[in-house]
């Protein structure tokens, strides 16, 4: 399983661009894959094949209207592991003894 972070941007299309992450969003949600939206990006989990589709799929609908579009992306790929969106979280926050900020 791997865990995909991603932020997908338009250029040229203004300072304001929650009109594509909420596109993005639709395309993600879609997919059934397990997902946190944060304030920088998207975190989903899943195989590999599975995550750079949904990738692959929201580059197409923002690149749809728009001629320059930036992608980041980083990928954490651990054999036998899933369900890494909570558990990672949760690890720390044992090791610090308290709940911390997440999204």
């Amino acid at each position: 399983m791997v865990l995909l972070e991603f932020s997908i941007s338009p250029l040229g299309k203004g300072e304001s661009v929650s009109q594509y992450v909420a596109r993005s969003l639709e395309i993600i949600d879609a997919s059934g894959l397990d997902y946190r939206l944060h304030a920088m990006g998207t975190i989903i989990e899943g195989e590999l094949a599975e995550v750079l589709s949904v990738l692959q799929q929201c580059m197409e609908a923002i690149s749809a209207d728009c001629d320059r579009v930036s992608c980041s992306a980083k990928i954490d790929y651990r054999r036998g592991h899933q369900g890494r969106l909570d558990s990672k979280v949760a690890t720390v926050e044992k090791k610090l003894g308290r709940k911390l900020k997440t999204s």
